[in-house]
């Protein structure tokens, strides 16, 4: 089975530009490995494993775990000939067992080389398009903090060139740090969301005086009276009271600007940036496209108002598909963006926007898994499941989004995958809490047979996608720790996160 990341698009003029320009670039196939000797980082042995599996078993059980598929964002996964989850990375080949087997569980595993690929593929995409079209205005990727704040994270994205969008004062304070630190130069732009506090407005100024691009979005009436001031360049967001199938679309929506308040404004001193975001995790197609046309709109006739004006931004809603299903590509969203946004401003006979997303949960999510060991299992008497699997963390702690979401989770065993006993299982955490559990919609998770395994023999899961505002939202219930972070970059793998002790729990108490 070849495994690459060759982009697609569903049309045939998509596909003629992706294939003339992307043809080159391509992950890791079977045929390259056989040419290759892929180093195993974690290999403690020099004595030959056992093989388990065959290569037309490996094929199968890949299509079974939804392994090596570009439409799932799982082509950086595979299983080896022992039944083992591996990422590769270029020539190298991390095995997740034996990760875990080194640095135990709960574990995050973050790969800055997923989080890398995904930025520049969007970058990429979006500057294809524009050459296409023979767009005149430019792309700018800002990565919204609020989805991952962890260094290792920031420091990747900023490397590859995204810009930054900030929703807080200390989210700010974290940017002014890494510049002073040198990690990236003025040219880096910064959007500034969020209500805007007397020192988050001071701390935009202060960054602006000393020549980092920093460009707050006006929300609010008061943001407007005290930025009149501001000798930097300023945004404004609009409320296109646009529905959507999205289970963030409210009726009423508490940021921006309803678009006739805006235009009513007349002239805005330093426009820059006209930004919506219509919401999260966008089920479909069209509920992306329509608010182009609607924020264009508005566009058009904000300009006339505002020479200076020269940049859309049209926020996120690209979304991950978590439940394995085939959903419609980022390049189709692109090329409608680009597209409509030449046409209309064409029409009206305006220069063409230049263009700002900021898809985080699309970047980063599918760069990190999280593993848990399986310590007990009990049986259900009631229910699609026939057995309750304890695992050694905490849904509600680690992975927030599974009880205020009721999100639906990809999982994989790391270990066993070409056992033949499976068992229909629902997952609970170890915290106290009824609502601590996975129960994928009350239907059931198939894992390996605990009951079927070998004496002493463990059993690890991991969750896919995790890299996307899990870390964010997380908390301290029953005071279990947080899972330790592991880093695997150019084939070696570096603790940056350890596990609390139960003192260092307890002294975010006071104790």
């Amino acid at each position: 089975m070849t495994i690459n990341n060759v982009k697609t698009i569903s049309n045939v003029n998509s596909k003629t530009i992706l294939n003339n320009n992307l043809a080159k670039k391509s992950f890791v196939n079977e045929e390259q490995k056989s040419n290759h000797n892929v180093q195993d980082i974690q290999n403690e042995s020099s004595q030959e494993e056992k093989i388990v599996i065959n290569k037309r078993q490996q094929q199968k059980l890949r299509k079974f775990w939804k392994l090596g598929n570009k439409d799932f964002n799982t082509h950086y996964f595979d299983i080896n000939e022992n039944g083992e989850l591996v990422v590769l990375e270029g020539n190298y080949q991390y095995n997740i067992f034996h990760l875990v087997k080194k640095f135990n569980s709960s574990l995050e595993i973050f790969f800055p080389s997923i989080l890398k690929e995904r930025v520049n593929d969007l970058i990429d995409l979006y500057n294809l398009f524009i050459k296409y079209y023979r767009y005149k205005g430019k792309f700018f990727y800002h990565f919204p903090m609020k989805v991952n704040q962890n260094r290792e994270y920031l420091l990747s994205l900023v490397a590859e060139g995204a810009n930054l969008e900030v929703a807080s004062y200390n989210e700010l304070c974290l940017v002014k740090k890494i510049w002073e630190e040198g990690n990236f130069h003025s040219n880096i732009r910064v959007v500034c969301n969020g209500p805007k506090t007397k020192p988050y407005l001071e701390l935009i100024e202060e960054l602006q005086s000393n020549n980092l691009s920093v460009v707050p979005i006006i929300e609010h009436y008061d943001e407007l009276e005290f930025l009149k001031s501001y000798k930097g360049d300023t945004g404004i967001r609009v409320d296109l009271n646009l529905g959507t199938s999205s289970r963030w679309d409210k009726k009423i929506n508490r940021f921006g600007f309803p678009p006739n308040e805006i235009l009513e404004l007349g002239k805005i001193k330093n426009l820059k940036i006209l930004h919506y975001h219509i919401g999260s995790q966008i089920p479909f197609l069209e509920d992306m496209i329509a608010p182009i046309k609607r924020a264009m709109d508005i566009y058009v006739k904000l300009r006339k108002l505002n020479p200076s004006l020269d940049t859309l931004n049209i926020g996120g809603g690209m979304p991950i598909p978590y439940d394995r299903k085939k959903m419609y590509a980022s390049e189709n969203v692109i090329k409608n963006v680009v597209h409509i946004c030449q046409n209309m401003a064409d029409k009206k006979d305006i220069p063409h926007p230049n263009i700002i997303c900021e898809w985080g949960w699309y970047v980063t999510a599918p760069s990190q898994i999280t593993i848990f060991e399986v310590i007990a299992e009990k049986d259900i008497t009631k229910g699609n499941a026939k057995k309750w699997y304890i695992i050694d963390g905490s849904f509600i702690n680690d992975l927030p989004d599974t009880w205020a979401l009721h999100q639906k989770w990809h999982v994989v065993p790391i270990h066993h995958l070409h056992k033949k006993k499976l068992a229909r299982t629902w997952l609970g955490g170890s915290s106290c809490d009824s609502d601590d559990k996975y129960i994928n919609h009350g239907n059931y998770i198939l894992l390996p047979s605990y009951e079927h395994l070998e004496d002493h023999e463990s059993l690890y899961i991991a969750f896919f996608d995790t890299g996307a505002y899990q870390d964010a939202l997380s908390s301290k219930h029953c005071l279990l720790s947080p899972p330790a972070r592991v880093m695997a970059h150019n084939g070696e793998a570096h603790l940056i996160r350890k596990r609390k002790t139960p003192d260092e729990m307890g002294r975010m108490f006071g104790w």
